[in-house]
């Protein structure tokens, strides 16, 4: 892969951000690349946690604009009948599977962030499941700045985890915002003095995971996400079919078994 590097450590599974060139910057090679990592490590039985994160000084800056013309260029002349607007639309579709991946993969993902997160790095750590950050992160819903509205999935998922507030200033002003300001407004759940730190943090929260019972791990995300938007009680009958289907396992035997023997469960997803 040439967008991406994925280096597997056990249970725990790291993606790294590469980009063709200068930031980490999402390229043509990314949207195809990204969305066929993601399912592997969703089907990859021994895989419990997954990390995100960028190589070199930063996270990502983003869409690739320049490398990106060769796709999108064609469709931006001429006099943009149906035919091709029909042909954008249906990029910008296959560029969304990218971060529909990432929010499908049963697997928990942490992204760490350090240095620059921009565009559409923020449409994929809202598709993340946790955020963390370094001391010198910074985040900018950017996309308006360049006549483009954001079509990546941070206008869709940042509300839930942010606020239609904060959301609307970030994606209206196109403005930056340091790592404090967002851990204030829970984008990220923590921030670290320094990158080594933040990946530090982000590898023991993955094994801290990745030490529980992965189906019940996997269960946690899937009740979670059916409850999105509906009314409690929808989400209650959800988790009561859930767990009657799923909470008798060799797993939960050897919680207790390992309660009453005072030693650590070793869980096998059974």
């Amino acid at each position: 892969m040439k967008s991406i590097e994925v280096n597997k450590d056990g249970p725990i599974a790291e993606v790294i951000l590469l980009g063709p060139g200068k930031g980490n910057a999402m390229g043509p090679d990314f949207w195809r690349e990204v969305p066929e990592a993601f399912r592997e490590i969703d089907r990859h039985p021994e895989v419990r946690a997954v990390i995100v994160r960028g190589s070199g000084s930063c996270f990502t800056y983003g869409l690739d604009l320049v490398g990106m013309m060769q796709d999108i260029g064609p469709h931006l002349s001429g006099e943009q009948l149906a035919a091709q607007r029909t042909r954008l639309f249906d990029l910008i579709r296959e560029y969304q599977e990218a971060f529909d991946a990432v929010e499908a993969c049963r697997k928990p993902v942490i992204a760490a962030v350090h240095g620059w997160c921009v565009g559409g790095g923020v449409d994929m750590i809202a598709a993340c499941d946790i955020r963390l950050a370094a001391a010198d992160a910074r985040f900018s819903v950017r996309e308006v700045k360049l006549a483009i509205v954001a079509d990546l999935g941070s206008l869709q998922r940042l509300p839930p985890i942010i606020g239609q507030g904060h959301t609307r200033e970030l994606a209206l002003t196109g403005k930056d915002i340091d790592a404090a300001r967002a851990e204030r407004i829970g984008l990220v759940s923590h921030v670290y003095g320094s990158a080594d730190e933040l990946f530090g943090a982000a590898r023991a929260m993955a094994r801290e995971i990745a030490d529980n019972p992965p189906l019940t791990v996997q269960g946690i995300k899937r009740v979670m996400a059916f409850g999105e938007g509906k009314p409690v009680a929808e989400g209650l009958a959800y988790v009561a079919a859930w767990n009657s289907a799923f909470l008798q396992s060799n797993d939960l035997m050897e919680a207790v078994q390992a309660f009453a023997e005072k030693r650590p469960p070793k869980f096998r997803g059974e």
